[in-house]
């Protein structure tokens, strides 16, 4: 049984209301400036394909302090790896829950700014000072419920719905069907091709998501549902654009972001 009502779709035409498109006076810093502490030893192209992902989505600057460094100006040279000020943090892929040190994530979280939580930073929820929206896939979040990963898979929608009452937070819950769920609100996604399920799909998604959080910091502060609908945005923006890589074939995730700019043109046109 259910534990919630159906969600509803969130279609390409919403997810293209949720693009920030910059104006004539827009700098770096008005476009948003992304927080980026992701990857590890034993996962370091987590933080690569992250700040990829967000790079495409659309941001005036990177911010990346994670451990990884070398890997992601040797992919990515603009981004920024000075301490500074930022609109939102992604914190967490590729890094190992049991196995991190918990102090930078605890850090950011302290700014007050909204984060996207992913990987290792997901029990970290409550350490947050401003919105946070969590991105677990279903084993993740039957351990952040306590409940069996198989029942998590026969109601994913109602466990996101209970994730975020439960947990006071926003969760996107990743799969075919991918479900964001914040206080009152619950949307649901299904634009990606079956070759989407593969190794680093999730920390392009939180990429994604996380360049839209820091696109969208003000909005996120005003509405408690922001973050729910911005989260659907990326699922469909992961999706179409995985679709565009595609063609009907296996993908790579690197192949998924550089069509996202692509994918973005068209949903605005």
């Amino acid at each position: 049984m259910s534990l919630v009502s159906p969600s509803t779709e969130w279609t390409p035409s919403d997810a293209a209301t949720r693009i920030a498109v910059p104006g004539r006076d827009d700098d770096k810093y008005s476009r948003g400036v992304l927080g980026v502490i992701t990857g590890s030893a034993m996962y370091p192209g987590a933080a690569v394909l992250g700040v990829e992902a967000a790079a495409h989505t659309g941001v005036g600057m990177i911010r990346y302090t994670g451990g990884a460094k070398e890997l992601v100006l040797q992919r990515r040279p603009e981004a920024v790896t000075a301490d500074g000020r930022v609109q939102a943090w992604l914190l967490g892929s590729g890094m190992d829950h049991v196995e991190r040190d918990p102090e930078p994530l605890v850090r950011a979280l302290a700014q007050g700014v909204p984060a996207v939580l992913d990987g290792g930073a997901l029990d970290l929820h409550d350490r947050a000072s401003a919105p946070v929206v969590l991105t677990p896939h279903h084993g993740e979040l039957a351990r952040l419920l306590g409940a069996p990963r198989a029942t998590v898979a026969e109601d994913p929608a109602g466990h996101a719905r209970r994730a975020a009452d439960d947990l006071g937070v926003t969760v996107l819950l990743k799969g075919h069907t991918t479900y964001a769920a914040g206080p009152g609100i619950l949307l649901s996604a299904s634009v990606a091709p079956t070759w989407l399920a593969t190794a680093g799909a999730g920390d392009a998604l939180a990429g994604i998501l996380g360049a839209l959080v820091a696109t969208h910091s003000e909005q996120v502060a005003a509405d408690p549902q922001e973050l729910a609908r911005l989260a659907a945005t990326a699922a469909v923006l992961h999706g179409l654009a995985a679709g565009r890589a595609s063609g009907g074939g296996p993908l790579t995730i690197l192949g998924l972001a550089h069509a996202l700019p692509a994918t973005i043109a068209a949903l605005l046109a």
